[in-house]
């Protein structure tokens, strides 16, 4: 996991409560990836590592690197590590720099935390061999409710004080067309795409669930205790009316964007 704040403390348990919906993309972003002699493999924002270690059956070849910025994450990853084969280490996804150019680098809901993505992508390809592949997905979702309510509390007069603007990431996240538009001017081959999954989630509170484990991070981390629950709580007031709890569980709309992108040198 990647994040603005100086010290987020990611929750691995918590982030994978819904690990069937949150890995899905994974695996439909990788089955539009094409490279199979790749010898060297990175994944940015590996998070508890599970995923990546999947990178190792598709790759069997291959040295593998998972890189987080979240030492929590990695105490998770730690276990999915295969010597000299799947290695897990602390780092920025903006500033790592592997070992040798890379033949697949893959990022999966990591990129949208970081800015300046027309600065970004072209330092995250420079890092490609010849033929080099660059896979990413990110979410598209932060005009959606669960987004813009958080935006709203945050910068309410009860708290953006103590929490500011910080919640609106939307300029870190792009269309498929702006992400081909770049990426072909690199001199890249580009499959761009976009997805709105309709997840059923089940249990109580189920939208607050899922973003205990992504973009709620943040903000409670700003936060003492006390104002913890408080923010959480009007919080999960504002979801329960945006996302109401049916018989058959709760409905959540997200749209994701997908680029799959291959260097032609």
């Amino acid at each position: 996991m990647q994040g603005s704040n100086n010290r987020i403390l990611w929750n691995p348990q918590q982030y994978g409560r819904y690990r069937d919906e949150r890995s899905r993309p994974f695996f439909e972003l990788l089955a539009q990836v094409d490279a199979p002699a790749a010898h060297t493999v990175a994944d940015l924002g590996c998070g508890p590592g599970e995923l990546t270690a999947t990178l190792a059956e598709h790759w069997p070849d291959a040295r593998i690197y998972g890189v987080d910025n979240s030492a929590e994450m990695l105490a998770a990853a730690e276990k999915h590590a295969i010597p000299d084969r799947l290695s897990f280490e602390l780092g920025d996804a903006a500033t790592w720099q592997p070992p040798a150019p890379l033949d697949l680098l893959v990022s999966n809901a990591t990129l949208h935390w970081l800015p300046n993505h027309d600065q970004l992508l072209p330092h995250l390809v420079s890092l490609l061999a010849p033929q080099g592949v660059f896979a990413f997905q990110v979410p598209g979702n932060f005009d959606y409710p669960s987004h813009t309510i958080l935006k709203q509390l945050r910068t309410s007069s009860r708290w953006a004080d103590k929490l500011g603007w910080g919640a609106d990431r939307s300029a870190s996240s792009q269309s498929p067309a702006w992400y081909f538009e770049l990426l072909s001017g690199l001199g890249m081959k580009v499959n761009a795409w976009e997805t709105t999954y309709l997840h059923v989630l089940q249990g109580e509170d189920a939208v607050l669930q899922w973003v205990k484990g992504t973009a709620l991070r943040p903000v409670i981390s700003a936060l003492n205790p006390e104002d913890q629950a408080e923010f959480t709580a009007e919080y999960a007031a504002r979801l329960r009316e945006a996302y109401p709890q049916r018989e058959y569980g709760t409905l959540f709309p997200f749209r994701r964007i997908f680029v799959v992108a291959q260097l032609q040198v």
